[in-house]
């Protein structure tokens, strides 16, 4: 990319936005490690249509309308009294909802972590700035190649004024998200959309394309080289803990997980006609609609067991997974998350917060339960 406008961290707005996100994250995992009895992250749809067509994709048409705002706002409200955390809006294409701005301002009344999952296409400086006065926490375009394709229009050559608007303009955290798997045609596209997102300020992840059921077959060797790159080129920080790489690593490399998946508990996927599904790959399970959902669903499905788990590739779903490890057996999870051992500031962290292993409470993790209010 030619002129880039690297993302501006310095004024006053984006700093204290930021400092007050991470403050409402650290309270959001602070809540999910006190109790299970609670969804994490809900992803919702206001509009199943999309604008886009990519040939990978099972989660659009081109033909339904957007879900009443007032309905949409029931919804949020439910999640609300059901105790979630994070809602994040999807499709489709969530911009293509004419009230996105009203039913994100909705989560953000209730306290909750607000997010969108776009194409990107429908960005512009005023949509933007909408998203910032809304306030919005968290927006992730995936950019599937540099040049668009028969299989992807989400190119970094289409999307390269788009991402300049968000590094100049966006008071919200974004996420640029790369691909790869068998859809994939040039797999070196990642690393390009990788290195953008980098010199823009952005966060990036890499994901592993599905197939329709969430399941995938291991990467070629040339695709697992690219993914390694992609992923040990990050240096991991404590922040990251909840993007544990653990599950994609095996299944680069076509090997199962091992591991209790929370869907319809910790995770919901709630569709346009309002019913909560496992995830957006298993549509029909459980099927039963928001309204009626309660505590004892949530209950229920945090230990009901899922045969596609050994396979899933739905992120969303891992990243929910790992906080319940952590909150079962923190020592444990820490050290599957750092196998080559704890950077000196998690060690810190570990020696400050952590109980210690008969059980005993230090003063710090006492002090970090007010902070936080979760006492």
């Amino acid at each position: 990319m030619s002129n880039i406008i690297y993302r501006d961290g310095t004024g006053v707005k984006q700093i204290t936005s930021s400092v007050a996100r991470r403050v409402r994250e650290a309270r959001m995992i602070g809540k999910a490690l006190k109790s299970s009895r609670h969804p994490i992250l809900v992803h919702i749809v206001p509009v199943r249509r999309c604008n886009l067509s990519c040939t990978y994709c099972n989660e659009y048409d081109d033909f339904s309308k957007p879900v009443q705002t007032s309905e949409m706002l029931s919804r949020i409200d439910r999640l609300a009294e059901l105790g979630t955390a994070a809602v994040h809006l999807s499709g489709g294409e969530p911009l293509l909802h004419p009230d996105l701005d009203t039913i994100v301002h909705r989560i953000r009344e209730h306290g909750m972590l607000a997010g969108v999952l776009t194409n990107g296409y429908l960005l512009n400086i005023q949509r933007i700035k909408r998203l910032n006065q809304a306030g919005l926490d968290h927006l992730q375009i995936s950019v599937d190649n540099v040049n668009p394709d028969d299989v992807s229009k989400k190119s970094l050559k289409v999307l390269e004024p788009k991402l300049r608007w968000l590094a100049q303009y966006a008071q919200f955290d974004v996420n640029i998200n790369s691909v790869l798997g068998s859809a994939v045609r040039n797999p070196k596209d990642a690393l390009a959309v990788t290195r953008c997102a980098e010199a823009l300020g952005f966060k990036s992840t890499v994901g592993i394309i599905h197939d329709h059921s969430g399941q995938l077959g291991p990467l070629s060797p040339d695709q697992k080289q690219i993914y390694d790159e992609i992923v040990n080129a990050a240096e991991k920080k404590f922040s990251d803990f909840v993007h544990y790489s653990k599950f994609q690593n095996n299944l680069a490399q076509g090997l199962p997980n091992e591991w209790q998946c929370h869907a319809g508990s910790r995770y919901l996927y709630v569709c346009e006609d309002g019913l909560v599904h496992y995830c957006s790959q298993q549509r029909g399970h459980p099927g039963i609609p928001l309204h009626r959902y309660t505590a004892e669903d949530l209950d229920r499905e945090y230990s009901t067991v899922k045969s596609c788990a050994s396979f899933c590739t739905v992120g969303c779903v891992h990243r929910v997974a790992v906080i319940d490890e952590f909150r079962e057996n923190p020592r444990h999870a820490l050290t599957q998350f750092f196998p080559d051992g704890l950077p000196r500031s998690v060690r810190i962290l570990k020696w400050l917060f952590l109980p210690k292993p008969d059980g005993r409470q230090t003063a710090f993790s006492g002090l970090a339960a007010k902070l936080f209010r979760l006492r």
